[in-house]
């Protein structure tokens, strides 16, 4: 078995070896996990804080799963709640406002859902958006989208990542990662 190429990065101070991987014909990407890697989680939750401590924002809310260490941790550092979009729907979240995604990752539709007992947090809130890696953008619809759904409003969209060469300049992001095409 060959090794696995990789592409390196720099998260908040960290070097890491991204694994490269094909997720359409043509199109490898760099595979950001920070799942486990606590050193990743605390830097870039600390550098993202610091970059929003501005912000209008009074709740965080990421989609789960990757991104979840992230947003606890900025919840911790910033002194706000946040709420975990879900991916999929329990009985015991009620009435839950769901939008649909579409991941690169997965390459499949995917639904988001805001517990009903979470919407208070979001309604007439001012929302930061956290998520890992933002890259077609349609998860960050999607939660915007629910946001919107739940009487809140966007003030900020962050992620340790952006990827590929769209505009990307509202997003406030620790780095870029490149899309390579063949």
């Amino acid at each position: 078995m060959s090794e696995r190429k990789t592409h390196t990065v720099e998260i908040a101070g960290l070097t890491r070896h991204l694994p490269l991987f094909e997720v359409a014909p043509g199109v490898t990407i760099a595979i950001f996990n920070m799942l486990g890697d606590t050193h990743v989680v605390k830097a870039s939750a600390a550098v993202l804080a610091e970059r929003l401590e501005n912000s209008e924002g009074t709740v965080l809310l990421t989609a789960e799963a990757k991104s979840m260490p992230l947003v606890y941790e900025m919840s911790a550092l910033m002194g706000l709640p946040y709420v975990v979009l879900r991916k999929a729907y329990k009985s015991y979240m009620g009435d839950a406002i769901s939008a649909e995604t579409v991941s690169i990752t997965t390459g499949s539709t995917q639904t988001l859902f805001l517990d009903e007992k979470d919407r208070h947090l979001i309604k007439g809130k001012k929302v930061i958006v956290i998520d890992d890696v933002v890259s077609t953008g349609s998860t960050l619809k999607g939660m915007q989208k629910v946001v919107d759904a739940a009487g809140g409003e966007t003030a900020d969209i962050a992620a340790v990542f952006t990827e590929g060469d769209a505009d990307w300049s509202h997003v406030v992001a620790l780095g870029n990662l490149p899309v390579f095409l063949s």
